[in-house]
């Protein structure tokens, strides 16, 4: 996985729920591709043909909250988000996404708008937004979790690191 990202932006705002990213009625496979096909469509049913591999899903406050289910990150990253960065993640829904290797970066004061240009930086947390000029800087993560990330998720982690 590589550290620096650069995509556009779909903004989204406050507690949006993870029925919302991936209806409940789509998560009866096991088939990564096929929820991605559904990745969230009641909540932007647009989304799919404006999203480019690489771009960046950008929300408000408590993003995944609701059920636990770990589908929710796995439809974003099959689909092509390379990070999810919010002011706030419900706490599910963090480890979930960093558990399957979708980067999700905390920034409580971004102003970041629908289509901006944005770089992230993963190792530092530092976020370029290209449109604007401004640059923010995300709550760093832990090491750990950076390593999880790098391995392409927890259970590739453990497999390399022989841990268990």
């Amino acid at each position: 996985m590589t550290l620096l990202l650069r995509g556009r932006a779909h903004v989204y705002g406050d507690n949006i729920d993870t029925d919302r990213i991936i209806p409940g009625k789509y998560t009866k496979t096991l088939d990564a591709s096929a929820l991605a096909a559904h990745v969230m469509e009641d909540l932007d049913p647009d989304f799919r043909e404006r999203l480019k591999p690489g771009d960046f899903v950008v929300a408000g406050n408590n993003f995944g909250c609701g059920s636990s289910r770990e589908q929710a990150p796995v439809a974003l990253q099959t689909a092509g988000v390379s990070a999810v960065i919010a002011r706030y993640f419900a706490r599910i829904f963090f480890r979930n996404a960093i558990n399957i290797g979708l980067p999700v970066l905390e920034i409580p004061d971004h102003d970041i708008s629908m289509g901006d240009e944005l770089e992230v930086n993963l190792s530092t947390g530092r976020v370029h937004n290209y449109t604007t000029g401004q640059t923010y800087w995300a709550k760093p993560l832990p090491d750990i979790m950076l390593r999880i990330l790098q391995a392409g998720g927890l259970v590739n982690y453990l497999r390399t690191h022989k841990t268990f």
